[in-house]
């Protein structure tokens, strides 16, 4: 079992965070077998589809190359400039199967493990130079791998070979019978044929490298328990941070509420459990709405911030407390407390006009009309 650096085995996977991360440094899976077997595979099917075409262009190039005027062979820079536009020409033809096999030879790492550059992958490193390590890396599992894959490939290709050889005997020796241009069409024929099925041996060779190589990536990117624990404090931050983090967000939202109880109407207490401020726009047609609420100490403020600003406060227990536990800062209060708190506001309106006109106060209400459900 892997270990980690402070000697715990790694047996936790590898988190979306990890893998990640390793991907950035162009730490992927990687099958060559798989990369292999895929451009052997296209070249072969490339040959059977492009294959006569080739030869019958390459055949005319070589034939005009060989075409040249007596005066041309005098002249180095003639011989140049022809040989230039021979190669041009060639290049022109074969691009077609040049840039299949560019896309095969993409498609093996990209199926595995996603495309992936990164710098960081090509950059020096002392380790991959050390000695010791890379004998480490030979007589490793890995290199167990490797070594029993290539007898794989040796056992797997010598074999289909005589498969092949015997069973196309007949046909070989038949072409001491066939005129020159037959002959070479057949063998070629025979040829690509082969090499199609010399390659389709590899798929084998493939189906067993990729899981190992799947497997191997995940082990080497396994996780101790201890580093699982630190990544997660990490991305979502320790306790004690965000416990101060909220502490402090509490804070500044009990110092803006605060800032507007000296804007409300009306402030109904328990009359010392709880406390909530409410707002009433008469122009805007809207409900009361809560601007700020409140719990013992905090209830305390609210209650000294409302004296010292002169806002009205009523002790109103069932309705106080329907709500501080029904309705949150900023919403309008529940439909079924409108009468209850319609009387507490029809009070406070009347406490105005008494004290204005210097009259009598009116008496507080008591009865209201709060709905069980909300007690």
């Amino acid at each position: 079992m892997a270990q980690g650096n402070n000697g715990e085995e790694r047996t936790e996977q590898p988190t979306p965070k990890r893998l990640r991360e390793a991907k950035e440094k162009g730490q992927v899976p990687r099958s060559r077998e798989l990369n292999s077997t895929i451009v052997l595979m296209v070249s072969a099917v490339g040959l059977m589809l492009l294959g006569g075409v080739l030869v019958e262009d390459l055949a005319m190039i070589m034939r005009d190359a060989f075409v040249i005027e007596r005066d041309k062979v005098m002249d180095p820079a003639a011989l140049v400039q022809q040989f230039g536009a021979v190669i041009g020409k060639a290049l022109w033809i074969l691009s077609p199967f040049l840039a299949l096999l560019v896309l095969a030879a993409m498609s093996g790492p990209v199926s595995m493990g996603g495309f992936s550059f990164s710098t960081k992958a090509i950059a020096f490193k002392g380790s991959k130079i050390d000695p010791i390590k890379g004998l480490g890396r030979i007589f490793s599992a890995k290199g167990l791998m490797e070594l029993v894959k290539t007898l794989a490939k040796f056992l797997l290709v010598a074999a289909v070979s005589v498969l092949l050889l015997w069973s196309l005997k007949t046909e070989l020796l038949s072409l001491a019978n066939e005129s020159l241009r037959q002959a070479i069409a057949h063998a070629g024929t025979l040829s690509v044929w082969a090499f199609l099925a010399l390659s389709s041996v590899l798929i084998l060779v493939a189906a067993m490298d990729v899981p190992f190589q799947l497997w191997q990536h995940k082990k080497q990117l396994k996780m101790t328990l201890k580093e699982v624990k630190d990544e997660s404090k990490e991305t979502e931050g320790r306790p004690e941070v965000k416990g101060k983090i909220r502490a402090l967000q509490r804070e500044m939202s009990q110092r803006r509420m605060m800032d507007k109880v000296p804007d409300a109407d009306v402030v109904i207490t328990n009359p010392t459990h709880y406390a909530v401020a409410l707002c009433y726009e008469r122009e805007g047609g809207g409900a009361p709405r809560v601007v700020a609420k409140g719990a013992d100490l905090l209830a305390m403020r609210i209650r000294e911030i409302a004296r010292s600003h002169d806002i009205a406060i009523v002790s109103a227990p069932p309705l106080a407390r329907a709500l501080y536990a029904t309705t949150e800062l900023e919403q309008e209060i529940p439909a079924e407390l409108y009468v209850a708190v319609a009387h507490i506001l029809a009070y406070v309106y009347q406490l105005d006009a008494a004290q204005a006109r210097g009259g009598e106060e009116p008496t507080p209400p008591t009865d209201l009309p709060v709905p069980d459900e909300y007690r």
